[in-house]
């Protein structure tokens, strides 16, 4: 996925959709929307759907998360792939995807991620 291929993904926690609740401060149904909206992705581990805990800042989703989510369906990615590809450093743009987003990069790694369609 990423240029470097030898690359390993940031350490992250994965939170559950019960943790998320709590996180979030929301109710269940309004996590499961985030979900289905793309404002967060996750991924099943261990038979649990899991959600990387860097895509909740601030008890919120990520803002720019669900635009660049959307860009890499887009480009065919699935969420596991397009988990993989936010957690791992990416060559580019010198970190990995969600610390540039984190840090209002948001418009420089949308392009990145339309290059990969």
């Amino acid at each position: 996925m990423t240029a470097a291929t030898d690359a390993q993904p940031i350490p992250t926690d994965w939170l559950t959709v019960p943790e998320l609740v709590e996180v979030l401060g929301e109710p269940l149904s309004r996590v499961r929307r985030l979900l289905d909206d793309f404002h967060l992705i996750g991924t099943r581990r261990g038979g649990t759907l899991r959600v990387p805990a860097v895509f909740v800042v601030d008890g919120h989703a990520l803002s720019s998360l669900r635009g660049t989510v959307i860009v890499l369906h887009d480009a065919g990615f699935s969420d596991d792939e397009a988990i993989e590809w936010l957690l791992t450093p990416e060559e580019s743009l010198g970190v990995a995807p969600i610390e540039a987003l984190t840090a209002g990069r948001k418009s420089e790694v949308r392009r990145v991620a339309q290059t990969l369609a």
